[in-house]
């Protein structure tokens, strides 16, 4: 089947109509061009049903604010879909990332649009650096937008768009987006050092992005034989590559890349990068399967009895639990894996306890008391896993800020006589 003709991003918005529902990708799969594009002809979003994977600190723009009637399904909480809660515009789902491409493979799509490099001379176009959730609605959508973009990297990975099975192409050149996590601080090093000292030579690492995941992979410049199967890569993996830490064809499995152009450019000259969907990188059999699979994630708060809050602050939703669930679920289960919970001890200012005695009631929970096998705080680690209820409690206490222990240990005196 031939391509289809060339079309203008403009000529396919005047195709949109009210109460479609429309993907748009998220991550470093979005397009600013298309989205420039929405922003000159605001009433085309009017009516519309926006859907995707967007995320806060990453992705900024506001399909919501287009038009007073446009409309968004979401999964992680963003600034500009506060207000659309509470009008009725927004649809938030509290879903992991299993959840959200089970969502996306059964809502009808009216109109997908995806950025894909030029075609090759077989017609196959590679969808650069985000593989994520595209696959979910790829081939049900009923109409197919491709947005040739030159400057997408060409990756390898475990699904392509074909040029012939879009119903228009449009060229649509810019920038990747662009995601720098931050430089860590020198308090970080002795934090990284403790969560490094869980990772074994051999582990297939699983890490989300961050000052303090960049802290965490500097710190393992000594390792060897490691591999990743993560969500997301960026570029603090690089010098591990380089050192050979981190080595053979497609030792580095991810579904998203976020870096800058010069991580664009190497993710498509290195051999050692391979992209997934999520039905592929959360997939929880998978995951299983890999011996020495280690999960190391972020969270906000850690209680007592070993909860974890890795979304919301004094009740208020900053995101979602994205692929936390899953990861840590893997590793659980996987031969000699472990999952790490690493956060710093307190607030910033150190007004606040990071270690809580228990979770508020209007906190979102992501992981349940009995998923997280170590908590690292610059104080310590404490090893969960096969311990006390008693014992967790004093082992968490103990990785506490020092000017929290008190506090603390009084306030599980009395939540032990409760229960």
């Amino acid at each position: 089947m031939p391509s289809p003709p060339m079309s203008s991003i403009d000529q396919v918005l005047a195709t949109l109509k009210p109460g479609m529902t429309v993907y748009v990708p998220g991550v470093s799969g979005e397009s600013a061009a298309l989205y420039a594009a929405l922003k000159a002809r605001p009433d085309t979003a009017a009516g519309l049903r926006f859907v995707g994977a967007h995320f806060p600190g990453i992705n900024r723009s506001d399909y919501l604010g287009l038009h007073a009637q446009a409309r968004q399904r979401g999964y992680f909480m963003q600034p500009g879909l506060r207000a659309g809660l509470l009008d009725g515009r927004v649809e938030l789902l509290p879903l992991d990332y299993p959840g959200i491409y089970r969502d996306l493979r059964e809502l009808q799509i009216d109109v997908a649009f995806t950025q894909i490099t030029p075609p090759d001379e077989d017609g196959l176009c590679s969808i650069g650096a985000s593989y994520d959730f595209l696959p979910a609605v790829w081939s049900r959508a009923t109409k197919r937008i491709g947005l040739i973009n030159h400057k997408l990297p060409w990756t390898s990975g475990s699904f392509a768009v074909r040029a012939d099975e879009c119903q228009a192409l449009c060229e649509a050149d810019g920038e990747v987006l662009a995601f720098d996590g931050g430089t860590p601080s020198e308090a970080m090093g002795a934090h990284a050092h403790r969560v490094a000292s869980l990772v074994r030579d051999g582990d297939t690492l699983e890490f989300g992005v961050g000052k303090l995941q960049a802290a965490i992979l500097a710190a393992l410049s000594n390792h060897r034989s490691l591999k990743v199967y993560s969500g997301m890569v960026s570029p603090p993996v690089l010098p591990l590559l380089d050192r050979r830490v981190i080595d053979g064809r497609n030792a580095i499995q991810a579904g998203v890349a976020l870096g800058d152009a010069a991580f664009y450019q190497r993710i498509a000259q290195d051999e050692r990068f391979f992209f997934r969907p999520v039905s592929e990188t959360h997939d929880l059999r998978r995951l299983a399967a890999i011996p020495q699979f280690c999960a190391i994630n972020s969270a906000v708060e850690v209680d007592l009895f070993g909860q974890v809050n890795a979304d919301s602050v004094g009740g208020k939703l900053i995101a979602g639990v994205g692929g936390l669930p899953a990861f840590v679920s893997g590793a659980r289960l996987s031969p000699g894996g472990r999952s790490i919970v690493a956060l710093s001890a307190a607030t910033e200012d150190g007004s606040i306890s990071r270690i809580v005695p228990s979770m508020s009631p209007n906190t979102a929970v992501a992981l349940p008391r009995h998923d997280a096998d170590y908590v690292v705080t610059e104080y310590g680690i404490a090893e969960l896993r096969g311990v006390s209820l008693q014992e967790r409690a004093r082992r968490l206490i103990a990785v506490a800020a020092p000017q929290f222990h008190n506090t603390l240990s009084q306030a599980w005196a009395l939540i032990l006589k409760r229960l």
